[in-house]
């Protein structure tokens, strides 16, 4: 049997009911083979965030990051995280689009890799404070590979606004 490896997710919604979504995302989460959560952060507010596109109309997001310990590869679990978007009504009409669900897969254990399907650690996350803030409430010491310690990352991204909710 495969020991379970320690994956972090990113959760964030700002369409629908996203305190509704996130409870769904967990528990379709914990149902997933060889998967159990260990920790979930609180959730956050924070204005949406992209880089050439107007998001000044688009609502604020609600964001979390999920710590889980699977058994399910890299890919396995990006599969079934897209199959839980989905059901959680996610459609992609254009890149920055408003969403009713995003889950990311940020990182599974110290796995660096870049192929056409699955860049991890994820590629931005050490440039977001969404992403960063609830990571270090849940994993103060974790690292991000090629880029550091959460905690030091942290202060990259002091100038972006977040709220704990």
């Amino acid at each position: 049997m495969t020991a379970p490896t320690r994956a972090y997710v990113a959760f964030g919604a700002n369409l629908g009911d996203p305190a509704a979504a996130f409870a769904l995302a967990l528990e379709r989460i914990a149902a997933l083979p060889g998967t159990r959560i260990a920790a979930r952060s609180a959730l956050y507010r924070t204005a949406p965030v992209g880089v050439g596109v107007d998001l000044s109309s688009q609502p604020d997001y609600i964001n979390a990051v999920i710590a889980l310990d699977t058994t399910l590869a890299p890919h396995a679990l990006l599969d079934a995280l897209l199959a839980i978007e989905h059901e959680g009504g996610r459609t992609r009409d254009y890149h920055q689009a408003p969403r009713t669900m995003d889950l990311d897969l940020l990182l599974h254990g110290d796995t660096v890799l870049d192929d056409a399907g699955l860049v991890l650690p994820h590629p931005r996350m050490h440039q977001r404070a969404f992403v960063l803030q609830p990571l270090a409430e849940i994993a103060p010491t974790a690292v991000v590979p090629r880029h550091g310690a959460v905690a030091d990352l942290l202060a990259g991204v002091s100038g972006q606004a977040i709220q704990r909710l």
